[in-house]
């Protein structure tokens, strides 16, 4: 046997542990249910049945079956009030809302500026926006008619209404004026009426009818730090050799 044949072999079985172990980084207790749901996707008819061959229906925390989740026209399944409204359900790909809005005429220009002021704050501060424990943001325009519209699509890891207030305490923070000022019915006292900027949130959510996860109920914290695991494991992999 050449005396590359052993190493070989480590690395490997290295290899294989430290596959399970950013696996079981994703699994570990206390992390994936960190996030309780508003309503156990489990309970709902809309989780997909049981696979033909017998398996168990997945369920919130095994990320490593895909999942999707049929939700009602209202946007939750039961009525429950929350600090400022109904409380919209956590779905396999997390919390999240879409606000569409038209736009003040003339602002289309200010609000795709606004895109790079968020860029070149992000790029300076990479943590700028991390109270809002976001997966990704998606700004788009759009034309009816002769009008023009602005949609603002987030994923995140906390509730809607807890993202609002956040939010909100971040641009003061900051001092980032929001993008929603270009918006027609808008606050202007936002900084400082917070219902108001509920309100206007809460009448320009479209919720979604169908959500869909890859890799269901895991946080972004949970993503990052299996990452983490993944390039350390790498990086002692690569010493081996």
């Amino acid at each position: 046997m050449s005396e590359s044949q052993p190493a070989h072999t480590t690395r490997r079985r290295f290899l294989g542990a430290a596959t399970v172990a950013t696996a079981a980084t994703l699994g570990a207790p206390g992390l994936v249910t960190a996030q309780a749901p508003s309503r156990p996707p489990a309970e709902s008819p809309a989780v997909a049945p049981a696979a033909p061959d017998g398996a168990a229906v997945p369920r919130q925390g095994d990320w490593s079956r895909p999942q999707a989740m049929a939700i009602p026209k209202e946007g939750y399944f039961k009525l429950e009030q929350g600090r400022y409204g109904p409380v919209f359900p956590r779905t396999p790909a997390n919390y999240g809302f879409t606000i569409i809005a038209k736009t003040k005429p003339g602002r289309e220009t200010a609000i795709r500026e606004y895109a790079k002021t968020i860029e070149t704050a992000v790029a300076g501060q990479p943590d700028v926006l991390a109270p809002l424990r976001l997966h990704y943001l998606r700004w788009v325009l759009f034309d009816i008619d002769r009008d023009t519209y602005f949609m603002y699509q987030g994923i995140f890891d906390t509730d809607f209404d807890k993202y609002l207030e956040d939010a909100v305490a971040l641009f003061l923070k900051t001092g980032i004026t929001t993008v929603f000022v270009n918006l027609e019915g808008w606050p202007d006292d936002w900084k400082t009426n917070l219902p108001a900027v509920i309100k206007f949130f809460r009448e320009h959510q479209r919720p979604s009818f169908l959500e869909y996860g890859e890799y269901p109920y895991v946080t972004a914290d949970e993503v990052k730090k299996a990452l983490r695991v993944k390039t350390a494991l790498s990086t002692m992999l690569d010493q081996m050799q």
